[in-house]
């Protein structure tokens, strides 16, 4: 190993300079200004007029549905109608065969005629024998015979004329009417086919589209905290207003038509737990099909005072609880739990933790550590260009 004089003065010397860099670097930190706090959008909370809303989903329902049956059996001799189409209450959609109800309805007409043939000379006679009676030509046995026979002959018109209605009715139901106007789906008999009276099977349906029913489910805990929030007074009645919906349809579009709250169920389904609320929907222009599915916008009620607060600006904690930061006093970031009922828009509704006047960070939460000053300005302020430097004198 050599020790060359040379060797050792150059160490001495860096060793030297790299101890008064260390000691100029120490010095210019001490004298540099204190760092400004780090910047901060907030939004000031103030109460606010909203309109609470829940979206429910259901599906489309015809408003009248009438299954087509006969009344009579016999051979359909022709359907009068066409699939798909729109018929009129009391138009005749299939034709059975008359001829056995016609034979049968000329019977009953001519036995009625017979009863009331009959009847004629029974009250004749009983009438001469009301007469003799009281003058004992003829005994009371007689009389009562007489009248018997009377009331027999009108209890026996009485039974043709009923025989005679009854087959004009059977003759009438070999026309198979509409009994409600809509739209007619397709036919599931054909012409020859033996049908018979309410038959299980229905020869064709028939929808009335236009208004359609949207039925649509509740959780019974949201008609509960509902009815919690009227009592309380966190939210009050529309009025008027509070019966119109809205409608969504499956690709998301708003339905250009309001419909009406008509009713909800007064029983609970035991196994969904939940209520079924029926709104009506006008359809002119048959948008909306039974067994569409759906979402229903239903407006709950209305709070003039609510706190809502931006979604951007509440995370969570590890227990799950919903947390903002807060610009509190002397400008240090607090963190807040709030809770939170429901959104409203892209805000969440708050029922406590807020009030009038919070400062609540929406952004730079990634700087408002808690306990650390901040410099609070506008949400969405454009920021401030950092002053220049001032020349070293």
């Amino acid at each position: 190993m050599s020790n060359k004089p040379g060797v050792k003065l150059t160490a001495t010397a860096g060793i030297i300079g790299l101890l008064l860099i260390t000691g100029c670097s120490k010095q210019d930190a001490a004298n540099a200004p204190p760092s400004a706090p780090p910047e901060v959008g907030v939004v000031r909370i103030q109460p606010e007029r909203a309109v609470l809303t829940t979206e429910l989903s259901g599906r489309v329902a015809p408003h009248l549905i009438a299954e087509v049956r006969p009344q009579v059996g016999g051979i359909i001799q022709q359907r009068l109608f066409t699939e798909g189409g729109d018929v009129k209450a009391g138009q005749v959609l299939y034709q059975i065969d008359p001829a056995t109800y016609r034979a049968t309805l000329a019977s009953a007409k001519a036995a009625f005629s017979r009863a009331e043939a009959n009847l004629a000379p029974a009250r004749l006679r009983e009438e001469r024998f009301q007469d003799l009676v009281k003058i004992k030509a003829v005994s009371q046995q007689e009389y009562d015979d007489a009248h018997a026979a009377l009331l027999q002959a009108e209890a026996e018109v009485e039974s043709a004329r009923a025989a005679v209605d009854t087959a004009r009715i059977n003759l009438d139901y070999t026309s198979v009417k509409a009994p409600i106007a809509g739209r007619i789906g397709r036919s599931t008999i054909t012409t020859g086919a033996l049908v018979t009276a309410s038959q299980t099977d229905a020869l064709a349906t028939i929808q009335q589209l236009d208004p359609v029913y949207v039925d649509v489910t509740q959780s019974t805990s949201e008609l509960l905290a509902l009815r919690q929030n009227l009592a309380k007074g966190l939210l009050k009645n529309g009025g008027a207003t509070q019966a119109q919906v809205k409608l969504l349809l499956e690709d998301g579009t708003l339905y250009p038509q309001p419909g009406v709250l008509k009713f909800s169920e007064v029983t609970v389904d035991q196994s969904t737990g939940s209520v079924t609320l029926r709104t009506l929907f006008p359809n002119p222009e048959l948008l909306l099909l039974p067994g569409m599915f759906v979402r229903v916008i239903v407006e709950e009620g209305v709070n003039d005072q609510a706190i809502l607060v931006p979604q951007r600006g509440v995370t969570r904690n590890p227990a799950g609880n919903a947390l903002v930061m807060v610009v509190g006093a002397e400008e240090k970031v607090e963190p807040r739990v709030i809770k939170v009922a429901k959104t409203v828009g892209d805000s969440w509704l708050v029922s406590e933790g807020l009030k009038a006047g919070d400062r609540v960070i929406l952004e730079g939460i990634q700087r408002a550590r808690p306990g650390t000053i901040v410099k609070a300005v506008p949400f969405g302020a454009p920021p401030v260009a950092p002053q220049p430097a001032a020349a070293p004198k």
